[in-house]
């Protein structure tokens, strides 16, 4: 019988064993269990995170994560080891979850059926989308040139320099989002000490005194490049700054030699899907977001 045990913070050992569950489920299953937010704070102690681990008798197997700051809800992500799958720990991870916020939102990654199923068994139906999309870089129809943008200059990011600046300008960018649009310092120095942060990749466009939008890259360690973040000042919407500050962050990697990338959209974003579609991003993966009705 599953054991569940909820937490302000995890015991070093608890987070070794946290890692190498993810690390297994990555494996077995061929996609991530945790976005990188939740990745960053499996070693978090703060207000807004909580920690639910799952045992069978003493082993540690199965790991819940609720990120508490959203005032729509807990969002919550679940990850079970490979071989302790189909003995109820999940469950018991999501209804001690739903015990702490009964508007608890989960996150499955890659649309695997396991996960499917239990959303179903504990009566959650999706509430939202995420497309993973792919395009290839090497061999495949050639970039266009990055347009100009009247009246904007566009240079690489200046760590120590531009934090603050790019903190408003994605907050501003986002303001809808209930993940990005809360980025703080604190998450934005975690991702510069990343083996993967290179701002040479990370693309920021001003207008005068303003920041005005961004696109900041990443290589994943296998290789594949990624559209990490793209962010719009709502008010440049329509003078083409978006497409011009995508075209320079993938011209960025197809020049480092990568020959893939891949970005995340919100499914129902039909402009953004439409505009990934016509530069040749295929949709490869959905990540699904659950909630009881």
């Amino acid at each position: 019988m599953p054991v569940t045990e909820n937490a302000d913070r995890l015991t070093p050992a608890q987070v070794a064993t946290v890692e190498a569950i993810t690390r297994s489920a990555a494996e077995t299953d061929g996609t991530y269990p945790l976005a990188e937010q939740f990745q960053l704070r499996i070693a978090a102690a703060d207000g807004e995170v909580r920690h639910l681990l799952g045992y069978l008798g003493d082993e540690l197997v199965g790991y819940a994560q609720l990120d508490l700051g959203d005032p729509a809800g807990a969002a919550a992500e679940v990850v079970v080891a490979p071989q302790a799958r189909r003995r109820g720990v999940g469950t018991a991870l999501v209804t001690a979850a739903h015990e702490l916020d009964a508007r608890l939102r989960v996150w499955a990654h890659g649309g695997l059926s396991a996960a499917t199923a239990l959303a179903d068994h504990l009566g959650y139906r999706p509430v939202r989308s995420l497309w993973l999309m792919r395009r290839p870089l090497a061999g495949a129809e050639p970039l266009p040139e990055p347009p100009p943008v009247d009246g904007v200059e566009i240079r690489t990011f200046a760590p120590g320099t531009d934090e603050e600046a790019w903190l408003r300008a994605n907050a501003r960018a986002f303001a809808s989002h209930p993940e990005q649009g809360r980025m703080t310092m604190a998450d934005v120095l975690a991702r510069e000490e990343a083996s993967w942060f290179d701002p040479a990749g990370f693309f920021i466009a001003w207008r005068g005194d303003r920041l005005a939008g961004y696109h900041w890259t990443k290589v994943a360690e296998d290789g594949v490049g990624e559209v990490y973040v793209l962010g719009v000042d709502p008010d440049e919407q329509g003078t083409g700054l978006g497409k011009a500050l995508l075209m320079h962050g993938l011209t960025h990697l197809r020049d480092r030699g990568l020959v893939e990338v891949t970005l995340y959209v919100e499914a129902d974003n039909a402009p953004a899907v439409a505009l990934y579609r016509k530069l040749g991003f295929a949709h490869a993966g959905t990540d699904t977001m659950y909630q009881q009705p």
